[in-house]
């Protein structure tokens, strides 16, 4: 995983002045103004984040993200109008990763693309234990590879996703909170207005589909959190 980024955002000034910001943090940074040029970028290959505005001329944010996902897994951090959630909710229900809403400060930038670069490179760090296949019912998540198998079939997951699924699948059967989740899987705590976690798990349950059993695989506990459940046939029958 490459710490070079891509930054796609028509505000010239604000371009450069993140890349002097993330340069000196190590990352190397490059910037284009438009839509269609930052699709063709970010498809070139070679960058490990896209930092990708919602406003753009040429092509929106959002089609640049479709063009994005039907070629390339690569991590895509969005950033959006402050309180506008329909922009951050839509940005992750088309594969985003996360999202930022503007004004934002450049630490937090940072913390958020290191937190993304983590979970990225969290396999080819990780022991032999922790890349062993997991499985779960008719699930098989593969953490070295990030492949994930459903019924027989091939799943595409954003990195995200994939984070999510795993920690749910390792606790399956017990609950875990939103703030929990979040810190495992995302690499950050939550903001008592940030949905992100809600987005993700609503389109892992659209991805996976209901359990051979027909009922729901992640099952909201409300007010607490999450909880992957389990077959009727891997229950402990004195829980």
């Amino acid at each position: 995983m490459t710490n070079k980024v891509l930054i796609i955002d028509d505000d010239v000034e604000l371009c450069e002045l993140l890349r002097d910001y993330l340069s000196v943090e190590g990352f190397a940074v490059e910037a284009v103004h438009d839509g269609e040029a930052g699709a063709e970028r970010a498809l070139a290959n070679g960058f490990g984040l896209i930092v990708l505005d919602v406003m753009l001329p040429k092509l929106s944010g959002f089609e640049v993200l479709r063009r994005i996902r039907s070629g390339s897994p690569v991590p895509v951090l969005m950033l959006t109008a402050r309180g506008d959630e329909v922009d951050r909710i839509v940005g992750l229900e088309m594969g985003a990763d996360d999202y930022l809403p503007k004004p934002f400060n450049p630490r937090e930038l940072v913390a958020r693309l290191r937190a993304i670069l983590r979970r990225a490179m969290a396999p080819l760090a990780g022991t032999e234990a922790s890349s062993a296949l997991l499985v779960v019912g008719d699930v098989a998540v593969d953490p070295g590879a990030r492949t994930v198998v459903c019924g027989g079939r091939p799943v595409e997951v954003t990195s995200v996703e994939f984070s999510l699924l795993e920690v749910l699948l390792r606790m399956a059967g017990k609950v875990i909170s939103r703030e929990d989740l979040s810190v495992q899987a995302l690499g950050r705590t939550l903001n008592y207005q940030d949905r992100s976690i809600d987005v993700h798990v609503s389109s892992l349950r659209k991805k996976l589909g209901s359990s051979s059993e027909g009922s729901e695989r992640i099952k909201s506990v409300r007010g607490v959190g999450y909880i992957y459940a389990c077959p009727a046939a891997e229950r402990n029958p004195d829980s």
